[in-house]
């Protein structure tokens, strides 16, 4: 696997985790006694499959610069445990008939085992194919996905993955109810990391606060907070339509090698690439 590696201390286990640069992510615990275990894995990216309505279609075959949401689909392997599309998942607005065209032609035949998370597109009511009055509160990424993206009209909920536990937020805080910690979201976020106070902990959503690519918000500077103050360990977002990997770091960007939380952008599901505008601190990648 190409990526980096690094272990973090948990109690009376050691974890190894690596993601490779095309958003694949292993979960690998490993116990005190050395023992031979499946490691569980995860394919993660976002930022996915175009309009089937653009220019650069083709077919589903897209072009050597956009569409290329079949090329990243063939990049998964038999054998994840879940895959994580990070937001944004469907252009131009996650339209159902979009989704049905599009994204299910290519990462749809990995929909039983995805969790996904709604990114700010498919919140769109015009501008692309079933992007009208229907859509609103990304009803057709919620009729998609189902039950695998939590209640509609939320977007947030959690399960277990070997010993990690995976908890998945909607930064999109307008349409969400807020983000804050008084937020519905927020009350919910903070139940759940005290349930699960002693495991790994892996969230992620749609939109990073930080990233080099330009388009980092501070909408998910509470969910930072909270994560932060229960030891969370890794973040996933997209949204950048980059790669970055960051540094241990604390919700105010100071880094932090001993409890830090380590963010990274994965907006490389296929749409396009975009390049960094400024390096952001604490950049590694």
């Amino acid at each position: 696997m190409t990526g980096s590696l690094w272990r973090r201390r948990r109690g009376n286990s050691v974890l190894a985790l690596a993601l490779a640069l095309v958003g694949s992510l292993a979960l690998a615990p490993i116990p005190r006694a050395v023992e031979a275990v499946a490691d569980p894995v995860i394919a993660a990216a976002g930022d996915i499959a175009c309009d089937p309505g653009s220019s650069s279609f083709n077919g589903g075959n897209g072009t050597s610069s956009s569409c290329r949401q079949k090329a990243t689909a063939a990049l998964l392997s038999s054998g994840l445990a879940a895959v994580l599309p990070l937001g944004d998942n469907q252009y131009y607005c996650g339209g159902l008939a979009a989704f049905n065209a599009s994204y299910d032609l290519s990462w749809g035949a990995w929909k039983s085992i995805t969790r996904p998370v709604v990114g700010n597109h498919e919140y769109l009511t015009s501008g692309g194919t079933g992007c009208d009055a229907s859509n609103g509160g990304a009803a057709g990424h919620f009729a998609y996905f189902g039950a695998r993206a939590g209640q509609p009209g939320a977007g947030w909920y959690s399960y277990d993955i070997g010993s990690w536990h995976l908890i998945a937020l909607n930064s999109n805080c307008g349409d969400a109810g807020g983000c804050s910690a008084n937020s519905p979201q927020g009350k919910w976020l903070a139940a759940d990391l005290a349930a699960h106070r002693t495991t790994c902990t892996l969230a992620y959503w749609h939109i990073p606060l930080f990233s080099s690519g330009g388009r980092a918000s501070s909408n998910s500077k509470a969910f930072w907070d909270q994560l932060y103050a229960a030891g969370a360990d890794v973040i996933l977002t997209g949204h950048d339509h980059t790669y970055e990997r960051f540094a241990r770091q604390s919700p105010t960007g100071i880094a932090d090698p001993a409890r830090g939380i380590r963010e990274f952008v994965v907006g490389t599901g296929g749409a396009n690439h975009t390049t960094f505008a400024n390096t952001a601190a604490n950049s590694e990648v």
